[in-house]
């Protein structure tokens, strides 16, 4: 059976290189064959650890490589890079594979019988537009699903700009009026807002009985005229569909624009036909806490599969956890000067100016400003607010996006701080709007939600200091506190705790 050729295959090919550490590249690879030779889906989470360095892809692509049906591998542009020019010539050679190999965005030919590699942007496009560019039921293997909600959400997400706008009006000459005062009362709206840090707002009910005026009149001439709109309309009214679609617009003040976007909360729905379409591989770092991942398959609409969570190694993922208590919470006013003496003393005792990066999150926009200038005045240029290169020495301070988009290229920190924990914020109309859906079905929106998310970004910015056994300090003492916090903790482990900073405690830690 394959299974049995592609375990034989790997241990030799380990055993011979000997350059991974990772325990369960033998597992990883029997599932994948056994779901390519059974078309069983399957769910399988590697950790935080193992997904950044990368290495447990070795095992799937010698399943890939060796299963002697066609198959489709769908991964971000990023990692096809690394898997193109290091992973497939080292197993090709060492396997002596002779699959033929495409990279493209559709079925190269129907005579095909090799691994086509594609990115998510045009999977999805044709998974979802019914495009016809991938034959249906081959095998289908999606890596780095941990982003699968944001890639569907970017495919899913209808916008229109002032552009779109002006294409309305040369289509409609008849009701040009109509459509620049519906325009223009909609900015002067957006503008009358009171500023926020996410330059976008929630469409109410005016601004969402405007546009649908907009329509039926553009319509009430000829039935066909919505299918003559220019095509990012017909794609903004296919998903205009309040309450249950998010609805925004996003200004810039700089240039007096505004731009309106319409997107699905219930991705379930919106996918449902997707994963029908062939057996898919589903492979992420930390999907859920849950072995089964059942909140991540009730968001994404994924029912019966196989489903697996690795275990960490006790040992090397172990990561150093420093937990104060007696900070106050993030919410009260007492909070910014207690956070940044506490940061302070770990710059002093933990993180020498000689023993490398220091980094801290904030997504709190004033507040990240506020430290870094509070920071900057006693530790001068080692301060920087997301630069591109930074210093051995050099103390970061950036938000949680700023760290996940360049995790991969700056150094490890040895030294971690997190202001607060990463759990979306109600006053971004985005999530206000997304926890008023689940509110409207009576469903449990923190759980569902904000729990899961927060854990995400949590094990995505950790992951790399769990291969230097590096030094997190969480300051945010809702983790002690609040009933969530110790599940929070749990699904951290391994980890080395303390809720007292000691003056030795870099000698104690390694650190």
């Amino acid at each position: 059976m394959i299974e049995a050729q592609v375990h034989q295959q790997l241990r030799e090919f380990l055993r011979d290189c000997g350059d991974s550490s990772w325990p369960h590249h033998l597992t990883l690879a029997r599932l994948v064959a056994r779901a390519l030779r059974l078309g069983r889906s399957a769910l399988l989470q590697v950790g935080g650890l193992s997904a950044y360095q990368g290495d447990y892809r070795l095992s799937y692509l010698v399943a890939l490589l060796l299963w002697p049906e066609p198959a489709v591998l769908v991964v971000p542009e990023v990692t096809q890079q690394r898997i193109l020019m290091a992973d497939l010539p080292r197993l090709q050679e060492k396997l002596g594979a002779t699959k033929p190999i495409h990279v493209g965005d559709r079925w190269p030919d129907p005579a095909f019988r090799g691994l086509l590699i594609t990115t998510p942007a045009a999977w999805l496009a044709d998974r979802l537009g019914r495009g016809g560019h991938f034959p249906s039921q081959v095998p289908t293997l999606l890596d780095e699903v941990d982003h699968l909600e944001t890639w569907l959400g970017d495919h899913l997400t209808a916008q229109l700009t002032r552009l779109d706008w002006d294409q309305l009006s040369l289509a409609y000459p008849h009701h040009r009026n109509l459509i620049r005062d519906t325009l223009v009362t909609l900015t002067y709206t957006a503008f009358q807002h009171p500023s926020n840090p996410y330059q976008c707002y929630l469409l109410d009910q005016e601004a969402c009985g405007l546009l649908q005026n907009l329509y039926q009149t553009l319509v009430a001439e000829d039935e066909r005229a919505a299918e003559s709109m220019p095509l990012p309309w017909q794609r903004f009214w296919q998903q205009f569909a309040p309450p249950d679609h998010l609805l925004w617009v996003a200004v810039d003040h700089q240039s007096g624009q505004i731009a309106l976007h319409c997107a699905p909360v219930d991705l379930a729905q919106c996918v449902a036909d997707l994963w029908q379409q062939q057996p898919v591989v589903l492979i992420g770092a930390s999907l859920d806490q849950d072995a089964k991942a059942e909140i991540f398959r009730q968001r994404l609409g994924l029912e019966d599969l196989t489903c697996l969570k690795f275990a960490p190694h006790r040992h090397h993922d172990l990561v150093n956890l420093y937990l104060p208590t007696h900070l106050p919470l993030p919410n009260t006013r007492q909070f910014q000067a207690m956070a940044y003496q506490e940061i302070r003393r770990l710059l002093v005792c933990a993180q020498p100016a000689n023993r490398g990066l220091t980094l801290i999150l904030v997504n709190d926009l004033p507040l990240k400003g506020q430290l870094a200038a509070a920071l900057a005045g006693e530790f001068g240029s080692r301060v920087q607010v997301e630069p591109m290169q930074v210093g051995q020495n050099t103390i970061l301070v950036s938000s949680w996006e700023f760290w996940h988009q360049h995790r991969l290229t700056l150094p490890v920190p040895t030294l971690l701080i997190l202001a607060t924990l990463p759990l979306p914020s109600l006053e971004n109309p985005l999530v206000a709007g997304r926890v008023a859906f689940h509110k409207r079905r009576r469903q449990d929106w923190f759980r569902l939600y904000l729990f899961p998310t927060a854990m995400a970004e949590m094990q995505r910015a950790i992951a790399p200091l769990r291969a230097t056994s590096g030094l997190v300090a969480i300051l945010d003492t809702r983790i002690h506190y609040r009933s969530y916090g110790q599940q929070m903790l749990e699904a951290l482990s391994p980890t080395a705790t303390t809720r007292s900073l000691q003056p030795d405690w870099d000698a104690q830690t390694g650190v």
